[in-house]
């Protein structure tokens, strides 16, 4: 069979294999849309696009209005549809569809567009339907939602809040309803979402590849068999997906009749106010969720067992404090809660009836009801801890109960330490990883210049969002329209054109765009001393707070993040770029520090970072974080090796600064030589801090830096 063949037949929904928690969400929203759709997180490969394209085959028709491009109701048309007024004309069934949005669609492909040309002159709104009008009623599905820029899931989300998108362009403006089921899938290795923007999803669920044989047998073995003969493969699993999509006709003819009793409710707000969720949107979602649970096991009441899985779906996602913090709910607290509130409340006099037990309604037992079994491969729960880059995790760092050999040392001697010789190699002396200190609010850093990287929140660029600087002819589809100066270029050519009346005469030569500055995502490359000059536990804490910040700095402003390390013999790239910043808090848990300080060969290493970063996104301007006390001990010539080697990332333009972590009363200055090799700027740890007065006032410089006389914070 060819690839054409296996894109006509969907692979079935029953035929996935294990993921019950991935296959109860996407149901459960199947059910009752307006729990709010999915987000599903997972590791590359684990099939979370196959079960969510199988899911649309399983949605019954809907009837639309004939002719209709928004996909309007002929029972309830929407009143503003720009296809309408709607009268009573015939109406037609179709599937329900299942709508892509692509990572790299542009605003108008979402929202849609409006020919500006015919609006000026004609006063006609011609307006083209996006992805949004196509999903109406339908599925809108996401694939990879953390990197979709930021301004199209604002938009995204708004549209799905409030059922409806608005197009509005110089005071023309065009509205229509979308209402979807949203789903998204995406690799936490990738980056995270805003917690703000977690929060809209309904549920979310965590999937990972099965660890036992048997299961990974019977997926490879279904893969195999559908590939060979897609369309054998579909009819041999026909039977339980009519079953399937039977009893979500039936749960949905069964949800208006679901009870949420009062015993339900103190749970579900007792569940959420235990875990400390912000907002109420969490309790409605709760309640929603445990609504379908129950019209999916076929009851009309709400028990406690609906209660505890709505609560393992809607609210990990919820109680995450900072991107650092692995979704997850600890189960043991949530059973405490639901049994502390499981009883009658005295005040309601006994009126609310008990759960039943869990028993589970007629699918004899487990969350919810259960799924439809399946053939062929063994049925083992979902994944419920979410993955993590291989070969890390997020530990909770424990200070060492042994006091460190240089703790009891001045700082002073310490760092002169530092100069003293060490055994050969520079690995003698390692020592264990310490905890960082508490994260602060970081001042930003900003690449000087005019980039063109992608939409962030850190250097100043050209971008499709931000104040309006000036206007050009479009190049390409025409995006924002600067009124004014396309009225100046058409204005001289009115009475060429035999202008009559009021109506101006608008040609596409005339059009010009605006020119918007906004802010960028950069590259934010960390070189990070792990030497024995830096070992001393009180500075290494605080150097990791601090490096700790500017990843979190990093997330908030959607930078990419890479770390170099450097120690002993010689530098390690810890962390090749990534959006996540979650992996680059893990490789800084784990860091030990000692040996030599092999200051050349980090930089080296970052500049060879750095150059192959170019060619792959040339647009994305890199900031070199040099997190160090400027000593060089390491190899031949060392200090010379090290000034060679910072203008070398000099010659390159790169914009850097220097994290100087010098401590004690005597101070060498070396990091504010580095900075100015580096052609950059120094600062001190405490200058790190948003609050801190001198960071009021100081800027990185990349290319040309006036270095004044610095005092210490």
């Amino acid at each position: 069979m060819t690839s054409a063949h296996n894109t006509t037949w969907q692979y079935p929904f029953t035929a996935v294999v294990g993921m019950d928690d991935l296959r109860l969400a996407l149901l459960l929203n199947a059910v009752s849309p307006a729990v709010g759709g999915v987000l599903v997180r997972g590791e590359k490969g684990t099939a979370k696009s196959t079960a969510v394209r199988a899911l649309s085959a399983l949605m019954p028709s809907v009837d639309v209005v004939a002719g209709c491009r928004f996909g309007c109701d002929p029972t309830a048309p929407a009143p503003g549809c720009p296809d309408g007024p709607h009268g009573s004309g015939a109406a037609e069934s179709r599937p329900t569809r299942m709508v892509e949005l692509p990572v790299g669609a542009s605003e108008d492909r979402l929202v849609g567009a409006l020919d500006i040309e015919r609006a000026l002159s004609e006063g006609v709104k011609a307006f083209e339907p996006g992805l949004l009008a196509d999903a109406h009623r339908g599925i809108l599905y996401v694939d990879e939602v953390n990197l979709l820029h930021d301004h199209l899931v604002d938009l995204l989300l708004d549209a799905a809040a409030m059922g409806a998108s608005y197009v509005e362009r110089e005071g023309v403006s065009v509205r229509h309803a979308s209402r979807f089921l949203l789903v998204g899938t995406m690799n936490p290795e990738e980056g995270e979402l805003r917690p703000q923007l977690l929060d809209r999803f309904g549920l979310t669920v965590e999937v990972a590849a099965s660890r036992e044989p048997a299961q990974r047998v019977e997926v490879v073995r279904r893969r195999l068999a559908y590939d060979a003969d897609p369309a054998g493969f579909v009819a041999r699993w026909a039977a339980e997906e009519d079953a399937l999509r039977q009893r979500i006709a039936a749960a949905r003819e069964l949800l208006p009749e679901v009870a949420l009793g009062d015993a339900a409710l103190r749970q579900i707000a007792a569940t959420c106010a235990a875990f400390e969720v912000d907002g109420m949107r969490a309790d409605i979602v709760m309640a929603r969720t445990a609504t379908a649970l129950a019209a999916w096991a076929g009851r009309t009441e709400v028990r406690e067992e609906d209660v505890r899985q709505a609560a393992l779906l809607a609210l990990p996602h919820r109680r995450r404090r900072n991107p650092f913090d692995a979704p997850g709910l600890d189960e043991d607290k949530l059973d405490r809660t639901l049994e502390e509130f499981a009883g009658q409340d005295p005040a309601d006099g006994g009126d609310d009836p008990e759960p039943d037990g869990p028993d589970g309604g007629p699918d004899g037992g487990g969350p919810g009801g259960g799924l439809p079994p399946q053939e062929g491969g063994p049925q083992e729960g979902g994944p419920q801890e979410a993955s993590v880059p291989p070969g890390d995790g997020l530990p909770q760092q424990r200070e060492q109960e042994a006091p460190q050999a240089n703790e009891s040392v001045p700082e002073a001697s310490g760092d002169e330490a530092g100069a003293r010789p060490q055994p050969a190699g520079g690995a003698a002396a390692e020592r264990p990883a310490v905890a960082a200190d508490e994260p602060f609010k970081a001042r930003r850093l900003d690449v000087p210049g005019l980039g063109e990287g992608a939409d962030g929140r850190r250097s100043r660029a050209r971008t499709a969002h931000g104040r309006t600087t000036g206007a050009r002819r479009p190049q390409g589809t025409l995006g924002k329209l600067h009124l004014a100066a396309t009225v100046q270029a058409a204005a001289p050519h009115q009475k060429a054109r035999g202008r009559h009346g009021t109506g101006l005469l608008v040609r596409r030569d005339d059009l010009r765009e605006a020119v918007r500055e906004g802010r960028e995502g950069n590259l934010v490359l960390f070189v990070v001393d792990a030497s024995g000059s830096m070992a001393a536990r009180k500075r290494m804490s605080a150097v990791k707070g601090a490096v700790l910040s500017l990843l979190l700095d990093a997330y908030q402003r959607r930078d990419k993040i890479g770390m170099i390390t450097f120690r002993g013999a010689g530098a390690e790239v810890a962390l090749p770029p990534t959006s996540s910043v979650e992996a680059g808090a893990a490789r800084l848990a784990s860091l030990p520090t000692g040996g030599r300080t092999p200051l050349a060969e980090g930089l080296l290493a970052a500049h060879d970072v750095l150059r192959v970063e170019r060619m792959r996104d040339p647009a994305r301007r890199p900031l070199l974080v040099v997190v160090t006390d400027g000593r060089a001990t390491g190899g031949p010539e060392p200090r010379i090796r090290a000034a060679r080697a910072a203008r070398l990332l000099a010659a390159d333009g790169t914009a850097s600064v220097v994290v100087d972590c010098e401590a004690g009363p005597v101070r060498l200055g070396l990091a504010g030589e580095l900075a100015r090799d580096l052609a950059g700027t120094a600062v001190t740890l405490d200058a790190l801090r948003a609050d801190s007065v001198s960071a009021l006032v100081r800027t990185v410089q990349g290319t040309r830096t006036v270095h004044g006389n610095r005092k210490a914070a």
